[in-house]
């Protein structure tokens, strides 16, 4: 069985009569062209016959939506969202929602800020998510090419800048593990839903209202670096080659230690 028909089986089988599905599409993708996500939510109305897909535009047109991508900060961009739904008749008996890319850090935003406002959000599947951030270059191995490190570092040098952040959307979720407390620090968007700088107990109570959370990681990614941070894996601090997974990072830890007390 390949593996991107699990989360598809998983939320066919939830429900006897087919729950609304909002999509969320990648980087560089768009919501509807038949070349792009649009062939995607065509697949999943043939294969769920009456479900409700809801490929989500971020703009007025594909060419805004495609823009948008890079440029609308995400704060923005789940606001918009938020909104959208929220006046989506269709959604008003529940959905679930599936993330694809930098598509999964945003929709996971929705679900944590704007959870309770909206009708019951069932369930999440995310797809190559970067939900602790990226700190590579597509197709550009840390372990494998001297260069990596130095062209993450003069990215990293202008990542954190005010302008830049709000500026460039994969800014917004750039994590620096050689400088730790400026990415705390400065990071508009990621450091926020991912509780570093305080606890948001709504963002918590929000994601265990799921019923499922469902996290795919590709073994083979060549893009996102380091590919583990599709399951909240990433870089131990202070260097870029040991990978800590979630339930050893110092957040998942800190927060285990507030919840026990």
């Amino acid at each position: 069985m390949r593996l991107w028909l699990i989360p598809l089986l998983l939320i066919k089988l939830i429900s006897a009569t087919p729950t609304p599905i909002v999509l969320w599409h990648g980087m560089g993708d768009t919501c509807c062209m038949s070349f792009s996500l649009g062939s995607f939510k065509i697949f999943l109305e043939k294969n769920i016959p009456g479900v409700y897909v809801l490929s989500l535009q971020i703009g007025n047109n594909t060419v805004e939506d495609f823009e948008n991508g890079y440029f609308m900060n995400p704060n923005l961009q789940v606001e918009y969202v938020c909104e959208k739904l929220a006046a989506d008749p269709k959604l008003s008996n529940g959905f679930n929602v599936m993330g694809f890319s930098q598509g999964c850090q945003f929709i996971r935003a929705v679900v944590q800020r704007c959870g309770h406002k909206l009708p019951q959000i069932k369930n999440m599947v995310s797809l190559g998510g970067q939900h602790q951030g990226i700190y590579g270059i597509p197709h550009c191995g840390a372990l494998r090419h001297e260069t990596c490190d130095d062209v993450r570092k003069l990215l990293n040098y202008a990542a954190y800048n005010s302008w830049v952040q709000n500026s460039l959307v994969q800014a917004t979720y750039w994590h620096d593990p050689l400088d730790e407390r400026t990415y705390e620090a400065n990071s508009v968007f990621l450091a926020d839903i991912n509780n570093v700088r305080t606890v948001n107990k709504t963002y918590i109570q929000n994601l265990n209202n799921l019923e499922r959370f469902v996290l795919v990681m590709f073994d083979n990614d060549s893009i996102v670096q380091p590919k583990e941070t599709e399951w909240f894996g990433f870089y131990a601090p202070g260097q870029a080659e040991k990978l800590v997974s979630l339930r050893e990072s110092k957040i998942y830890l800190q927060r285990r230690q507030i919840k026990l007390l």
